[in-house]
């Protein structure tokens, strides 16, 4: 069964696309999936298919600036001007809906890249509401962010907030690709497969190819920023289990030493995380053939074993 939703964004301004998959059996559990930058729900279909046929039901929406979202506000690239908490909020209300039609059950978030973002901001506030969440691909302290930050605050207190200017992109994510070789799309570092490349590039829901505001690059290095140190981790509840896992060849973790940072603030304040690196791999563990079943497979075994 397919629900199809929509519903209200904290921005005040967008109606946020979501799906919420069943499957055919009783289900066990809900697993709430959060896509990353520039991209969108559908990337995820064989994750969501995966959990499906484990007995979990899935829901998923599209950012606002991205995907469906953006296609039926046609608002690309912009995410409002209600700050950093935005997405997350919005995922906080597309589990409300979630829940009102499937009461009771247990409750997951998997969030991939900024999703894994939205993810370590939603159990800061939210997390006593869930029985774990997978972080893929995230991040610890993101090469200069900061100094980006605050080059874009004096952009955007100079009026030039809804404007885009790629410069900023550039300083920011303009290295990710270093150690990948011959570079020709700029989304090498993703996935080293070029199939998988060129499907993320001409995706017409990819929100990839299209200038990102301002404003909302900057909501983007705060949404980092809010969710660095201990500081962050001592607002989790310690008794949420917690599924660490990205590629050791991701830039966005720094090549292993940012995911074991963030490992390391959960574990300095009393939590409960595991940790995976996969060994060869950028930042798309889920989008490799050789391994997408075997990391499907651990996250669903890291929430089978929650329940």
């Amino acid at each position: 069964m397919l629900h199809e939703v929509s519903f209200a964004s904290y921005n005040g301004r967008d109606q946020v696309q979501g799906w919420i998959y069943v499957p055919a059996c009783k289900p066990k559990g809900i697993v709430q999936v959060i896509h990353g930058f520039g991209e969108h729900s559908r990337r995820y279909l064989h994750m969501i298919s995966a959990f499906m046929d484990a007995g979990y039901i899935v829901a998923a929406d599209d950012h606002v600036g991205h995907g469906k979202t953006a296609m039926v506000n046609n608002v690309w690239g912009d995410w409002g001007d209600k700050g950093p908490h935005t997405m997350m909020e919005d995922e906080h209300t597309l589990k409300g809906i979630v829940c009102e039609k499937y009461p009771d059950l247990p409750y997951f978030l998997f969030g991939h890249s900024m999703g894994s973002f939205i993810t370590r901001d939603f159990i800061a506030k939210y997390g006593d509401e869930l029985a774990g969440a997978t972080i893929c691909g995230t991040t610890g302290i993101f090469r200069g962010a900061e100094e980006t930050g605050k080059k874009l605050k004096e952009a955007i207190d100079a009026g030039h907030g809804e404007e885009s200017d790629p410069s900023y992109t550039g300083e920011l994510m303009g290295w990710m690709c270093e150690r990948c070789g011959e570079v020709s799309i700029g989304n090498e570092w993703i996935c080293a497969d070029p199939y998988v490349q060129r499907d993320h590039a001409d995706d017409p829901f990819d929100a990839f190819t299209r200038p990102t505001s301002n404003r909302s690059v900057y909501d983007f290095i705060q949404m980092m920023l809010q969710i660095e140190g201990t500081k962050w981790a001592e607002k989790v509840p310690t008794d949420l289990p917690i599924y660490n896992i990205a590629g050791d060849q991701d830039p966005v973790g720094e090549y292993g030493v940012g995911v074991y940072q963030v490992s390391n603030w959960l574990v300095q304040t009393r939590h409960n995380v595991t940790t995976k690196l996969y060994s060869g791999y950028r930042h798309e563990i889920h989008n490799y053939a050789e391994i997408k079943n075997e990391v499907e497979a651990g996250i669903i075994a890291f929430m089978d074993k929650a329940l």
